[in-house]
């Protein structure tokens, strides 16, 4: 299955959905803490994840952090989501200039376990983004990257380089890589039990006897 197919599949399944699946094949620790939230939370965002983390420096020099940041905008690869542990709440992690290069470049969005900025701008340039709350501080003379492509920790949860995001308005899992067929071949067939026992619901049947019948609910 190419990343193209999985996309399409993804697109259409629902958060809740792939957690059962995922909780039923005995994984732990995927489910992104509520803090990070949607700026868009009617769209969905999936994909593989480009990882990204660094640290607080007020010292730090505002050519070299713009040097940094800018270096990070040019790594970034398209078909993507920007996932940052920025470990700081203080400067916001996304604004007008960065989403409009990465949207331009094929990045799918941008999941941030700190803030957003511009976000009028951001709705209205359809840049899918996730974070925890808004601020007109940025990353100037305040920050700096200490690692792409590497693990990061969001929560409880590690996301390494290739594992997958997927979020809508109930909320965000990470999908490890290596499971991520199988996840989404169960998702799939998972809506269409759900289908099923909805159909049987509507038309009459006892919540009980169609779990009991379909073996979900």
């Amino acid at each position: 299955m190419t990343d193209a197919d999985r996309l399409a599949q993804l697109q259409g399944c629902y958060t809740s959905v792939i957690h059962d699946v995922m909780r039923a094949m005995g994984l732990r620790n995927f489910t992104l803490p509520p803090r990070i939230r949607p700026l868009q939370p009617e769209a969905v965002l999936t994909g593989p994840a480009f990882t990204i983390q660094g640290r607080l420096d007020e010292t730090a020099d505002p050519h070299e952090t713009l040097l940094a940041w800018t270096g990070l905008l040019s790594q970034a690869p398209a078909g993507h989501v920007w996932t940052c542990q920025p470990h700081t709440h203080l400067v916001a992690q996304m604004g007008e200039l960065s989403a409009e290069t990465l949207h331009r470049k094929g990045v799918l969005g941008c999941v941030v376990d700190g803030a957003l900025r511009d976000t009028n701008f951001l709705l209205r340039l359809g840049f899918r983004a996730w974070g925890t709350h808004h601020t007109p501080r940025d990353v100037v003379g305040m920050w700096l990257p200490t690692a792409t492509g590497a693990k990061i920790m969001i929560g409880e949860v590690a996301i390494a380089p290739g594992d997958w995001l997927h979020g809508d308005r109930d909320g965000m899992v990470r999908i490890p890589a290596a499971r991520l067929d199988p996840v989404i071949a169960a998702a799939v067939t998972a809506m269409n039990t759900e289908s099923m026992v909805r159909k049987a619901i509507l038309e009459g049947m006892d919540p009980q006897d169609a779990y009991v019948k379909h073996g979900k609910f």
